[in-house]
């Protein structure tokens, strides 16, 4: 788990630290933000591989903040809040969230919930660089490095292309990537396999043949 990143987002300042102590005791890289706007700029600046994020912060609340990431980048996140009210967890989930704790919680049921996060995401799946079709892929940094050039990925991109890799010359469905990918509960369109897969073979430029379309079953990642 060395390297691996983690945003803390909450205004609660005894909290934040527990937080940050625990995510330090199980290895993890873990900053904090005190607010909203302040956890936006930790997040354009550090690219963590998750965060942890408050639903009632001070400027910005958690919602809107998780509104702006999911813009551009699907970075797993944990909601973090004081309600109950079913309504609240169903507007987290639909603007984006991939879990949600109600206070109180134990920390350790908070680390509990941040691997298995991890695990399913891919983040946690390697330690080194992988190197195939030409593609040297930087699990710890979201990164692929093609002929020298380094190219940055969204979470959902590298998670794809993490799962092609580890599944090489496998025919996958996109029922198959979206339940793996972005979860059995996942309700939106199943056209989103495709859009990330189109985003990706974009940055891979010529090596974007790699990833093959099997037509009327999905696809296939070999050399």
């Amino acid at each position: 788990m060395k390297g691996i990143r983690i945003l803390v987002a909450e205004d609660e300042d005894k909290l934040r630290e527990i937080i940050l102590k625990y995510l330090k005791k199980e290895g993890y890289e873990g900053f904090s933000a005190a607010n909203g706007e302040e956890a936006l700029d930790l997040w354009a600046e550090k690219q963590p591989d998750c965060i942890i994020l408050d639903v009632t912060m001070p400027i910005m609340d958690g919602f809107e903040v998780l509104e702006e990431i999911r813009e551009t980048d699907n970075v797993p996140v944990i909601m973090l809040t004081a309600r109950r009210e079913e309504n609240d967890k169903i507007q987290g989930f639909e603007v984006g969230a991939d879990d949600y704790v109600t206070k109180p919680f134990s920390p350790r049921e908070l680390m509990v919930r941040i691997k298995a996060l991890l695990k399913r995401s891919g983040v946690t799946t390697a330690v080194t660089d992988l190197k195939v079709c030409g593609i040297s892929l930087k699990p710890g940094d979201r990164l692929m490095t093609i002929k020298g050039k380094e190219i940055s990925l969204t979470q959902k991109e590298y998670e794809v292309l993490l799962f092609f890799v580890n599944h090489q010359k496998m025919v996958l469905s996109r029922e198959q990537m979206l339940d793996r990918i972005w979860g059995f509960d996942y309700e939106g369109d199943m056209r989103v396999v495709d859009t990330t897969i189109k985003r990706l073979r974009k940055k891979m430029e010529e090596k974007g043949e790699c990833i093959q379309t099997v037509r009327g079953v999905g696809y296939k990642f070999q050399e």
